[in-house]
């Protein structure tokens, strides 16, 4: 039977690669960025899903401004969680199965090693209680649902994103000179978009359901990330440490938000890269776009 494959939040930085994935393998992938379907809007996501009969709908299109998101909460549970509503209902219309994404941020951090699918989630902002219901409104109406939580993701695609990812950050501000100073008391688990794409076309032709996490190869402080990009790119920028005393933000972020991916090696799909590796690759992707636009 011929696969089909709807991709919503395809012009990000994990859309783009699970079109590139899923098209490698030979589906026929109908891609929705959000210019060209609003995924709030419950009718034409219904109509949408109905009109391609595809067999898997992928979510990668979130609301991920977290500090924003304490200022208008309401956008952030409409794009996070009822938009997901909208998408399960429709799937459960069809039988099309739902993988959706989420995060490491349902945790609040004080566990203190990386965390596994069995743990309670605690929520410590708006984005994150909007995280966490889109998970809940999946499995509220899909037996089937995959949901899969990562954490930091980057990829090539943050290249050409309007608020890319945290190595064109680290990289931003090392060519304009100024000092950088990153927290050095958060560790997540940052992850490779193109791996993470990889691994989730393995669960879905395992017909995995349930919930999965996906992180980085390595809990690592955003200091730490910080030096191992400048290190990885040749640069030597004023880099120090600080901590959440001295870099207040609007929202809560958890501490210690590594996850495990126990679980997912279980189920017998590839380890994720190392991060060192993960971060060698994107630099390359990087440097053969760059050369490409200015050739």
């Amino acid at each position: 039977m011929h696969q089909k494959a709807v991709i919503f939040g395809g012009g990000g930085q994990l859309g783009v690669e699970l079109c590139r994935e899923f098209e490698r393998r030979k589906w026929t992938v109908q891609r929705f960025d959000r210019h060209s379907l609003d995924i709030t809007d419950a009718a034409r996501v219904e109509e949408a899903i109905a009109k391609t009969d595809a067999q898997v709908v992928l979510n990668a299109a979130a609301y991920n401004q977290v500090d924003i998101a304490e200022k208008e909460p309401l956008a952030a549970y409409q794009a996070n969680a009822l938009a997901v509503r909208n998408l399960a209902l429709a799937c459960r219309q069809t039988g099309a199965q739902l993988v959706h994404y989420s995060t490491d941020y349902v945790f609040d951090g004080t566990k203190g090693v990386p965390y596994v699918e069995t743990d309670t989630p605690h929520p410590l902002g708006a984005y994150a209680v909007s995280k966490l219901a889109g998970e809940l409104y999946a499995q509220a109406y899909l037996s089937d649902a995959l949901i899969v939580r990562t954490s930091g993701v980057f990829g090539p695609g943050g290249m050409f994103t309007p608020r890319g990812n945290f190595v064109e950050l680290m990289l931003r501000m090392a060519k304009a000179n100024s000092p950088i100073r990153v927290v050095a008391d958060h560790v997540a688990s940052p992850t490779y978009a193109p791996a993470m794409a990889s691994r989730t076309a393995d669960l879905v032709s395992q017909n995995q359901r349930g919930l999965f996490h996906m992180g980085g190869g390595q809990p690592i402080s955003w200091f730490d990330y910080a030096k191992l990009i400048f290190d990885l790119a040749g640069l030597k920028p004023s880099l120090t440490p600080t901590d959440e005393r001295e870099y207040r933000t609007a929202a809560r972020r958890p501490k210690f938000s590594a996850l495990s991916n126990s679980k997912l090696e279980g189920a017998g799909i590839a380890v994720m890269p190392p991060l060192r590796e993960a971060v060698q690759e994107y630099l390359a992707s990087r440097e053969h776009v760059t050369a490409h636009r200015s050739s």
